[in-house]
Formats: C-alpha cells, sequence, structure tokens
C-alpha cells in the first residue's frame, strides 16, 4: 500500500477519533506517522500537532453551532496550560526517542484505562471551582507541549469528572482546550530543527477535517459509552505495540 492511501486512511481515523469523541486524534496520528509513514518520533509529534490543530478547530465550529462548548470553562481550562504547554514544547526538542515513545505509551495506557471506568457523563453540570479547572488545565498542557498530542483524550475525562460537564459538552469544550493547547505547543516547537514531509502530512490532515464532521454524525448514533469502550480498546493495542518498541 502506498505511502498515499495511508496517509489518507490514517488521518480518516484520526479525524473520525477527534468528531466522534473530542480527542484521542493526536494518540492515533504519532504513531500512525512514526509506524505506517516513516517520520521520526519529533518529526511525527510536531506533525501530529499540525494535523489536530486543523482537524480541531473544523470539529470545534460544529460543535459551536450545536451549543456544546461551554467558552467561559473551556477558555480558563486551556488558557491555565499555555504556558505549561510551552515549556514542555521547549524541553521535548532535547528527549531522546526511546524516552518519548515510552512515555507516550504509558500515557495512552492510562488515558484508555481512564476511558474504559464508568464515568462517560454527569447527571448535571456543576463546574468546579476556578482553582481546580486551572491545576487540571496546567497539567494537560506540559503534556501537550512534551508529548506532542493535543491532550483531548485526558481533557474529556477531566472536563467531566473535575469541571463537571456532562459528556457531550465535555466533548465539544475539550475541542476548544485542543486546538488552543496544540497552537501553543506548535509554536514552541517552530525553532526546532525538524524535518516534515509535508508531502505524506498534508493529504494525512486534509482527510482527517473531513473524517471529522463524519464523526461527529457518528456520535450522535451511537452511545458515548460504547464509543469510548471501542477507542479504548484500540488505544490499550497502540500503548501495548509503542511501549514493546521502546523497550526492545
Amino acid at each position: 500500500m502506498s505511502a498515499f492511501v495511508l496517509a489518507l486512511v490514517a488521518g480518516a481515523l484520526t479525524g473520525l477519533a477527534l468528531g466522534a469523541l473530542g480527542g484521542g486524534g493526536s494518540v492515533l496520528a504519532v504513531p500512525a506517522l512514526i509506524y505506517l509513514l516513516g517520520l521520526t518520533p519529533a518529526a511525527a509529534a510536531t506533525a501530529s500537532l499540525v494535523v489536530v490543530t486543523v482537524t480541531s478547530a473544523t470539529a470545534l465550529i460544529g460543535h459551536a453551532r450545536e451549543g456544546t462548548v461551554r467558552w467561559k470553562h473551556g477558555l480558563l481550562f486551556a488558557l491555565a496550560g499555555l504556558g505549561p504547554a510551552a515549556v514542555g514544547g521547549a524541553v521535548s526538542a532535547w528527549l531522546p526517542a526511546g524516552v518519548l515513545t515510552g512515555a507516550f505509551a504509558v500515557i495512552a495506557a492510562v488515558a484508555a484505562l481512564r476511558m474504559l471506568r464508568p464515568s462517560a457523563s454527569a447527571p448535571t453540570e456543576a463546574p468546579a471551582r476556578p482553582v481546580r479547572v486551572a491545576t487540571a488545565g496546567a497539567g494537560l498542557g506540559a503534556v501537550t507541549g512534551v508529548m506532542g498530542v493535543g491532550g483531548g483524550f485526558l481533557a474529556v475525562p477531566a472536563l467531566v469528572n473535575v469541571v463537571g460537564l456532562r459528556m457531550r459538552a465535555a466533548v465539544g469544550t475539550s475541542l476548544l482546550v485542543i486546538t488552543l493547547n496544540s497552537l501553543v505547543a506548535l509554536a514552541a516547537r517552530a525553532g526546532a530543527d525538524v524535518s516534515i514531509d509535508w508531502a505524506r502530512v498534508a493529504p494525512f490532515a486534509a482527510a482527517a477535517v473531513l473524517a471529522a464532521w463524519d464523526g461527529k454524525r457518528l456520535a450522535a448514533r451511537i452511545s458515548a459509552g460504547s464509543l469510548q469502550r471501542i477507542f479504548a480498546g484500540a488505544l490499550l493495542a497502540v500503548a501495548a505495540f509503542m511501549l514493546a518498541d521502546a523497550v526492545l
């Protein structure tokens, strides 16, 4: 299978995850860019931020039109993570490839286990105090910068369990958080000496943007719990593969 076709397929899966779950796109994008398209971990992390930024911003528009974005809490959550995201993005350039791959695998596994917990929804929206929201946002920003991930796979559980949003609102709001965090992390990497093969990344990003709309429609037809369980299973498989690759 050609690199172009692989880029389209992987990009479509990334977009579906972002559109349906409000996160998880970069968890799929990074390993796909490394193992399917042959990018280095550093280049894959940077390219992933480009793909996730464009795709999440596109998906955010659709969720905003349906009123599922909680702008006040999302902005506070995101702004608290901007500084840590910038610092993390600068630090990541100095970390060995094996460390990045292994750390990513561990975080992906933790995220999958959290998604399998029976906490997909909250009975009422009772937003937490600003300090708790900001603390959770800062932690997510640091992960975004170092790992080159948008953080949606961690943002959604945090917005549900810490901020107190319902699942649908958490999905929409997480796209706002992902977009802002990814932009800052990408800007922090601008000076890094990383070469990106745009002939492969561009079709990947285009497929992701188009598939994000399909993911949004899919989410309306399938229960959030079912989507989370399916995605969590795939995420555990990816984590196991990447951890084995980092260790062996």
